[in-house]
């Protein structure tokens, strides 16, 4: 069994892979100050052989990669480092692309062809676009949801910090309904209205939606072709099983 380990700003997302199936989900905050003992529980209940991970954390990367090294006995596979991600990327500085974008479009190619354009609701939201040459163009990132919360709270006097929920409302009648609510249909409008745009650019393009953000979203968003919650980790599931 293959451990696939996406580390997040906010969240490391893990799955155990028997072949191209997933057997179990695992999240765990990426703050966390001990690794250990999520780890030896997932171990302990799964036969993992070896391990796959990209991150946009590099100090968390250190810490996990001695973990797993211990418990495997050898390193985990890390993309970016160990395994280019196998698309052709036109960003004017590659190197400045996370890995976990490309491996989102790598997988979303493979999966849904090209033209494309994947949108990821994660800590920040990002838009990664893929022509129908199947090359990586670039795309965008805005803040996430939680960040604008608390950016709301931060930087004025009188709204309150929040939590990330469902408004009840569209048209909000108290503060914080006002709030949750221009947060998540305005993330969700936006992210219509982009992609969109991007289609103008590109030509007919399917739209995929995925990020721990995803659920909430998914219902708000009207331009979305499919959702797809585990794209990440499947690519990274994918990567290994082409290279292995």
């Amino acid at each position: 069994m293959l451990l696939a380990i996406d580390i997040g700003n906010t969240n490391i997302n893990m799955a155990v892979f028997k072949g191209k199936r997933i057997s179990r989900r695992y999240s765990i905050p990426t703050n966390n100050r001990d690794y250990r003992k999520p780890l030896k529980n997932i171990f302990a209940a799964n036969p993992i052989k070896a391990a796959i991970l990209c991150s946009v954390v590099p100090q968390v990367t250190l810490r996990l990669q001695k973990e797993l090294r211990a418990r495997l006995g050898r390193p985990p596979i890390i993309i970016g480092k160990d395994l280019r991600v196998p698309i052709k990327n036109l960003y004017r500085s590659p190197g400045q692309v996370g890995q976990d974008r490309l491996v989102n479009a790598y997988v979303g190619l493979i999966l849904y062809g090209a033209p494309l354009v994947v949108v990821d609701f994660g800590t920040a939201v990002t838009f990664d676009v893929i022509s129908s040459r199947k090359e990586y163009l670039g795309g965008m990132i805005i803040p996430g949801l939680q960040i604008s919360l608390d950016v709301l709270s931060e930087r004025t006097a009188l709204l309150p910090k929040l939590k990330l929920a469902a408004p009840v409302e569209f048209i909000g009648r108290d503060t914080k309904n006002s709030i949750l609510s221009g947060i998540v249909y305005g993330v969700a409008c936006l992210a219509d209205e982009l992609s969109r745009r991007i289609k103008e650019k590109i030509g007919r393009a399917k739209v995929i939606g995925t990020g721990g953000n995803i659920k909430l979203l998914r219902s708000y968003c009207k331009g979305f072709d499919r959702i797809d919650s585990d794209l990440t980790l499947k690519g990274l599931n994918l990567i290994y099983q082409n290279n292995s």
